[in-house]
């Protein structure tokens, strides 16, 4: 089969997190994630968009928060029908008129024209956005000239202020979506934006549940775009228990499809975690059983031995998969919004922190192994 041509898509640049409350915001990812608050908007966009915003950055990693300054803008609109989440995720490529003809072409949808604007000194910057099978989220597409500040409106701080990324963070590695249905977003990443497929999974824990009444399972695809690296892993429950699925639990508390969370790359998840635990960032918890059945999975999977201490994974909870000799990869997961926040409406979002060590996978072990130590620690077996 034939490549579809390239959207010329060159990185994901940012994405744009509308949220009921600007200053927690602010201190969790100044505090807790020790990003730099580089900016935000500017008196007039904020009257304008009807909305505040601040912009926050790590390595390449730039996530901008929203909060409604009355009715009638994007991030009300979207808060109206949703708790906080992910709304918009910004791609950087190389010719946005070619991107918007494309896209065209193969039945997307923009809900804008391409907007530009002059930043002066020979500097501009074009943009639009399209809707997509991501339940309310858009994609925006943007071409920067020379053009320094972040959007049109955006002003940055002389010196940014907050965090300095001592925890070390990289940029983003990939974007995991929840649907109810898979299919449909799937042929759309395709046929649409020209992704291929990159690695797929599908497992149910039923079969290590006592007497086959219970588990949980999913389904799930990577799409990339082959010539950027950029990555999205999208995921439906599966049969059977559809409903008590932590994929469909995921869609209803959202009200929709979405993103489900972000992946950071780090050079050193150690050094990572344990600064993030003296912060006071919580985690998904990881039973014991899985870390007494790691050796021998390391085993299984052909890696051999890794440079990581086990008691000391084990001791932060740190997750470890494979695929060869010496080729591994080492992830944890925050606590979801709702939970860091004990709140409802803070959303179902969180972030995922991942280091790789020659594995170029998504922890396919780790789905299996977590879902089966779950399942084991919640009926007692050993």
């Amino acid at each position: 089969m034939a490549r579809v041509e390239s959207l010329g898509i060159k990185r994901l640049e940012s994405v744009h997190y509308y949220v009921r409350d600007l200053e927690r915001s602010r201190r969790f990812y100044t505090e807790k994630m020790d990003f730099a608050e580089i900016g935000g908007s500017g008196a007039e966009l904020t009257r304008a968009g009807r909305q505040k915003s601040l912009a926050f950055m790590a390595g390449n990693s730039v996530v901008v928060c929203m909060e409604p300054r009355g009715e009638g803008g994007r991030a009300a609109r979207w808060l109206r029908k949703h708790p906080d989440g992910i709304g918009t995720l910004n791609f950087e490529v190389e010719d946005v008129e070619r991107t918007f003809r494309l896209l065209e072409k193969r039945g997307g949808t923009p809900i804008q024209d391409i907007q530009r604007v002059d930043g002066g000194g020979g500097s501009a910057i074009a943009f639009f956005s399209i809707a997509t099978p991501f339940g309310d989220a858009t994609f925006r597409f943007i071409q920067r000239d020379g053009y320094r500040p972040l959007y049109p409106g955006f002003e940055a701080h002389a010196t940014p202020q907050g965090g300095s990324n001592r925890i070390g963070f990289v940029g983003y590695d990939h974007t995991t979506s929840n649907f109810p249905t898979l299919a449909p977003a799937i042929l759309w990443m395709e046929q649409v934006m020209g992704f291929e497929r990159y690695w797929e999974i599908e497992f149910h824990t039923a079969d290590v549940a006592p007497d086959q009444s219970q588990g949980s399972g999913l389904r799930s695809i990577v799409m990339w775009d082959p010539d950027s690296g950029v990555k999205f892993a999208n995921n439906e429950p599966w049969r059977p228990f559809f409903r008590s699925s932590q994929i469909n639990v995921f869609c209803e508390e959202l009200r929709g499809a979405g993103v489900q969370h972000l992946a950071l790359s780090v050079k050193d998840i150690i050094h990572c975690v344990k600064e993030l635990r003296a912060r006071g960032i919580e985690f998904m918890p990881t039973p014991g059983t899985y870390y007494d059945a790691l050796p021998a999975r390391l085993e299984k999977m052909g890696v051999g031995s890794i440079d990581e201490d086990l008691s000391v994974l084990r001791d932060l909870e740190i997750l470890v998969d494979g695929d060869g000799p010496g080729k591994y990869l080492l992830q944890i997961f925050l606590k979801e919004s709702s939970g860091l926040y004990d709140e409802s409406e803070a959303g179902p979002f969180f972030y995922e922190i991942i280091q790789r060590k020659g594995d170029q996978g998504f922890g396919a072990g780790n789905f299996r192994a977590l879902f089966e130590s779950i399942e084991r620690a919640q009926t007692g077996q050993t």
